[in-house]
């Protein structure tokens, strides 16, 4: 009788993954697109410039909660990120010619909230 259970359990857990179930609970997983910290400066000055011309970089205007710190990795990161967020999180959207990386680990900090 223990190993029927079993048995049923299992075709159950096996049915409900394989319908989708399971999906919700793996899409979970909130990620953040930044700036490799080897990135030169060229490189993260063209990421800001091609990020923000497609998504609303205001936040990152002087008097705005994610200006300060004032460095090009800072605003590159926070734009690299509008724009990851906004084209849906998928990995190709945080590549930008190899400086780019997705993390797991909230980047925000202070009063910058990262989308």
């Amino acid at each position: 009788m223990a190993k029927a259970m079993a048995a049923l359990s299992l075709l159950l857990l096996l049915l409900y993954l394989s319908s989708g179930g399971g999906s919700v609970m793996a899409n979970e997983q909130k990620t953040w697109c930044v700036a490799k910290p080897s990135s030169d400066q060229a490189t993260l000055l063209a990421n800001i410039n091609y990020a923000c011309a497609h998504v609303d970089c205001q936040i990152l205007q002087k008097g705005c909660p994610c200006f300060s710190p004032d460095s090009l990795i800072n605003h590159a990161s926070i734009a690299m990120n509008l724009y990851y967020q906004c084209k849906g999180r998928n990995h190709w959207n945080c590549d930008f010619r190899n400086s780019g990386l997705i993390v797991v680990t909230d980047p925000s900090y202070s009063n910058c909230i990262y989308a």
